[in-house]
This record gives structure tokens, sequence and C-alpha cells, in this order.
């Protein structure tokens, strides 16, 4: 008999990505000066849970505010945006380097069964975005007989 598949979020996260390392080196040898320009994308680690009612979901995104936090949800996928405006201040002198990202952010990922959006809640509270997402009534699996 075979194992099922269980479903893992941070799968994606866990792919190896030979050019961050090289894109690292990289950095480390050229002066920052000439790499300030390259700027990273917010970083929105996340954390999903669940029990027989919900999915919980936890992303940390700080130093937003709530209005500049946008989430979808259709059927089973999550999509969060968020716009990111770091003030640029010249009164402490000429900036040499900076790693803080201003932009847009974006996220999406894809949950096993399907949201019912009409319930859902999301809260945002000390840079922690925090989703209910209740799962549709009579989505379950079900194992059908073969004739």
């Amino acid at each position: 008999m075979a194992m099922p598949t269980r479903w893992n979020p941070v799968r994606q996260l866990s792919r190896l990505d030979p050019f961050t390392d090289i894109e690292d080196m990289f950095r480390n040898f050229v002066s920052p000066t000439l790499t300030r320009t390259q700027e990273r994308a917010l970083d929105m680690r996340l954390d999903v849970n669940e029990d027989d009612k919900n999915y919980f979901v936890h992303v940390d995104m700080p130093g937003l505010k709530k209005s500049d936090i946008d989430v979808a949800v259709e059927g089973n996928q999550v999509t969060i945006s968020a716009e990111v405006n770091r003030e640029k201040s010249q009164e402490k002198g000429k900036e040499l380097y900076s790693e803080r990202y201003s932009g847009q952010a974006y996220r999406a990922f894809t949950l096993p069964s399907e949201v019912d959006s009409t319930k859902a809640q999301a809260n945002y509270d000390g840079g922690v975005l925090m989703l209910t997402l209740p799962k549709k009534a009579g989505d379950g699996s079900r194992h059908l007989t073969v004739s």
C-alpha cells in the first residue's frame, strides 16, 4: 500500500538555488556602494497550521501598515501582496549602503483544500499577519468502491 503524500508548504523554500550562493560571494568581493542599488524583496516567511475546521497562517511582515497589505483568497489559492515604503532621510548625511527594501512584495501559496472565503479573517499585529481560513464544508476526500 502506497503512503499518502503529505502537503508541505515549505517545499518551495527548500529547493537548492546555486545562484544565490554565487550572488552572495560576488557581493562580498564588490564594494557596498556598487551593490547598494540591488534591493532585496521583503522576505515573507510563513507558518501554516491546521485543525479540523481551519487553516492558520502566520506571515512575518515587519515594518508595514495594515493599509499596505492585501490578502486574496480564491478556492485553495492564497495571495498576499504589500506595498513597502521606506522613508529616505537625508538628515543624517549621505547614505553609503542600505539593505532595506522598498517596493511591491508578493507571496502566493496553495492549500490542500478550498477555503470558505466569506468567513476568512486577517489580523495584523506586531509585524505578523495572522490569517484564519475556514475549510469549506464537504470538501473532504472519500474512497470509492471499485466495481
